[in-house]
């Protein structure tokens, strides 16, 4: 009838662990009208959150009854267990949003673990730091089953603007974060050698930052013409050849040692180039490397 509304459903999450991103998180459901309840160990990490709205459990056991969906944000997945295995009881009809840390095996794991309790596991990877939750070009990739990821899509949606779901499998959300984070962190590392090396020539990182930066920039157009020649086994040395990426390598190697700067990240780069030229690839491309890399050292 006219001038009558309808009630809306009511809209509500557990988020359990209050790190930096937990609290990030359990703030932006209340940013977006969500009634939240909140457990932490160290309950005093809640104090902000429960003077904007969100409700304290006393135990985990409390937390888990409030609502069907709960927000795991911990260190990783051993915290997990030794945060819940108390309280399993209450996992039955609970969906567990595993935001945690950790590998593509113990994702699984933890789903068949959840799911002897009667409570279903979507695994997620979030693809920023604290300050990107709650924005709407942030991205978490999800993977476990479809349908409770569809029926809770808006709800990850408040985590970050993008919610991205590679699968069934719920080890495949854990594996595109660890994709993510071995080119991070590796990046991350190769300009601090940079920098240091620059350093060491008396230069500051911000005189090197430009060519730093546009470097980076490069990377996405190389990334996109190997792609496909690596998927189709292609080496070729027609673009450049191993031999040539080594004798580089080595001078990068050779510039660190003369400034007197640490030589483990360019001494391991170079250790990679040689095995290459010793299994026979210095006139393919330095792609074969990846050959290398699929296998195991051991």
């Amino acid at each position: 009838m006219p001038g009558i509304s309808t009630p809306q459903p009511r809209r509500s999450v557990t988020v359990i662990g209050l790190g930096p991103m937990g609290q990030a998180m359990a703030g932006a459901f209340l940013d977006s009208g969500y009634d939240v309840t909140v457990w932490n160990r160290t309950a005093s990490r809640a104090d902000d959150l429960v003077a904007r709205g969100a409700v304290l459990a006393p135990d985990v056991e409390k937390a888990l009854a409030a609502n069907e969906l709960v927000v795991l944000s911990l260190t990783d997945y051993d915290a997990v267990y030794a945060t819940l295995t108390p309280a399993e009881t209450a996992l039955t009809g609970r969906v567990l949003v595993n935001l945690s840390s950790d590998t593509p095996e113990k994702a699984r794991a933890a789903a068949r673990w959840a799911a002897e309790r009667g409570a279903v596991q979507l695994t997620g990877g979030v693809t920023v730091p604290p300050s990107g939750i709650g924005k709407a070009e942030s991205s978490t990739f999800y993977s476990g089953p479809r349908e409770v990821f569809d029926r809770h899509r808006t709800a990850l949606e408040v985590i970050t603007g993008r919610a991205d779901h590679q699968g069934e499998d719920p080890g495949l959300a854990a594996l595109m974060y660890q994709i993510g984070m071995v080119m991070f962190w590796t990046s991350m590392l190769s300009f601090w050698q940079a920098v240091a090396l620059a350093d060491a020539n008396g230069l500051k990182a911000a005189d090197i930052l430009p060519h730093a930066v546009e470097t980076a920039h490069s990377l996405p157009g190389f990334f996109s013409f190997y792609a496909e020649r690596v998927d189709a086994g292609v080496h070729t040395g027609d673009v450049d050849r191993l031999a040539m990426g080594t004798a580089s390598v080595e001078h990068v190697l050779h510039t660190h040692a003369d400034a007197g700067v640490g030589t483990a990240l360019p001494a391991a780069v170079v250790e990679l180039f040689r095995r290459g030229m010793d299994a026979g690839h210095a006139a393919d491309s330095f792609s074969s490397l990846v050959e290398l890399l699929k296998k195991s050292e051991a």
